[in-house]
């Protein structure tokens, strides 16, 4: 590999690695981020029905789920 074409690939994969803007260490475009607030939203839920209905309603777990979507699709 001659110099030239090394410091072309290290210049690839610095423009790569600049395409991580948010905290989910891979890349991803609205619609993944959706899909993962989704899987969250899931997740929170089942959370919730299991461990925490005789303490608060569903709502709060629906409230909270919201609140960490918006994160998620905003800043992720």
């Amino acid at each position: 590999m001659m110099k030239g074409e090394a410091r072309n690939h290290v210049f690839k994969i610095r423009q790569f690695l600049k395409k991580f803007d948010g905290f989910i260490p891979f890349y991803t475009n609205l619609f993944d981020r959706g899909f993962i607030s989704v899987v969250i939203l899931v997740g929170v839920h089942l959370f919730w029905l299991r461990f925490m209905e005789h303490i608060l309603p569903i709502g709060f777990a629906t409230l909270i789920s919201l609140v960490i979507a918006v994160i998620v699709i905003r800043w992720g």
